[in-house]
């Protein structure tokens, strides 16, 4: 395959819309390593944008589609229904961080996801109003854009938006937004924007995904919770691309037991390389819609629920979540140590393996991306595939699969001290 040749007809035939990083195409895969066209080999810190909790190719995922690919690939699940479909969704049910009985239907994508909670909100509370936060990003779509709360790359040149969308503070240390600041910005939208009254869900991510690995502080967690007992407001937690043992928990809702979700939104690791998404809640809000309000071509396709099915089973044979808060110290250990000679980077914080770098100019001490862009750039050059994040571009995120074999995740840190140390 001619590299050139290849490239110019991706820019012939695709649009320039669609922004891609890397300047070679893969040709195969295999649990944390990716090869290219040429046969370089490159470890994959991306996993696929924190859909491969699991890596590329489990056995026990391929195995799963392919023996669902002897029986059916496609019903469309309100046509005919599938004994699959059924058995995930008890399993997400039993396992969901709600309170009380939970049920649970499935999408293609994480937008959908989010868009079907908040239909399922507004169904149930009859009101228009979602509260979301800066920094949030929540999909692609017209609705989705306009709950996401950063504008350059995504938001920008599509509007007008969907009304009745109203974007709160979300802490951030480094930025020096505390958790009373972030609750009060919530206070003054009730205050000059919209009546608690009105406002149907507030949906907000436990940790920030491309808002630059945010962590909710325990405290701004209970205070959204108490905000919506007090006014009768659904509580959406999206983890989209926190769940399924990334942050060392099935879902990161988790470490707020006293500050549970009402609805929480899943997709990217549940389906281990297929596209599938899910909507999970409490029972009497998730039957709010009436019959044919939720549902979809696609939904729930049976292929990707049975790579869901085994990734389910793969996190608990395998203890991904144990596995997940043990590589994540030992990257934050490095991190920190690389901290002490680096005077671009200003943070390090995570949550299990949801672990994240912010790098600042050292002269200016303003977020710096190019800095950031650079340390990609010479991580890449040495076979580490890493992604950017953050409103101003400039973290860096770690979303490596879990599974990754031990001797290859040194290998990989010993490759980030050595561009962290340049």
């Amino acid at each position: 395959m001619n590299h050139s040749e290849l490239e110019k007809r991706r820019q012939e035939a695709t649009p320039r819309g669609v922004g891609v990083m890397c300047d070679f195409y893969a040709a195969k895969a295999e649990n944390a390593t990716l090869w290219d066209e040429h046969g370089r080999e490159y470890i994959d810190f991306t996993a696929g944008i924190a859909v491969l909790n699991t890596g590329h190719r489990h056995p026990k995922i391929v195995e799963a589609i392919r023996n669902q690919l002897d029986l059916f690939t496609h019903t469309a699940y309100q046509i005919v229904p599938y004994a699959s479909f059924v058995k995930l969704a008890e399993r997400i049910n039993a396992i969901s961080p709600v309170s009380g009985k939970a049920k649970t239907t499935f999408f293609s994508t994480g937008a959908e996801a989010v868009e079907n909670a908040v239909k399922i909100a507004r169904s149930a509370t009859g009101r228009p109003g979602i509260i979301t936060f800066s920094g949030a990003f929540h999909g692609r779509t017209l609705l989705t854009l306009a709950l996401t709360g950063k504008v350059i790359p995504y938001k920008a040149g599509f509007g007008p938006f969907p009304a009745s969308v109203f974007h709160a503070q979300y802490p951030n240390a480094v930025q020096g937004v505390t958790t009373e600041m972030a609750l009060e910005s919530i206070e003054r939208i009730f205050r000059s924007d919209i009546a608690p009254q009105q406002i149907a869900a507030i949906l907000y991510e436990p940790v920030q995904g491309e808002g630059g690995f945010n962590i909710a502080p325990e405290e701004f967690v209970k205070g959204l919770r108490e905000i919506c007992d007090r006014h009768g407001i659904v509580m959406i937690a999206d983890e989209v691309q926190s769940g399924f043992a990334r942050t060392g928990k099935m879902f990161a809702s988790e470490y707020y037991p006293d500050a549970k979700p009402d609805i929480v939104t899943i997709a990217k690791s549940l389906g281990g390389g297929l596209p599938i998404s899910g909507v999970t809640g409490r029972a009497a809000l998730m039957d709010a819609p009436e019959p044919g309000g939720l549902g979809g071509t696609y939904a729930g396709n049976p292929l990707a629920v049975a790579s869901a099915l085994a990734v389910l089973d793969i996190i608990e044979e395998e203890k991904l979540c144990q596995r997940a808060n043990r590589l994540g110290a030992e990257l934050t250990e490095v991190l920190k140590r690389a901290k002490a000679g680096c005077a671009a980077l200003v943070d390090v914080r995570g949550q299990g393996a949801m672990v994240a770098a912010e790098f600042n100019d050292p002269v200016t001490g303003k977020p710096s991306a190019d800095l950031t862009r650079q340390y990609l750039h010479k991580a890449l050059d040495a076979g580490l595939l890493m992604l950017s994040c953050g409103v101003n571009g400039n973290v860096i995120r770690f979303l490596y699969p879990l599974t990754i074999p031990d001797m290859q995740f040194k290998k990989a840190l010993a490759i980030l001290s050595r561009v962290l140390a340049d």
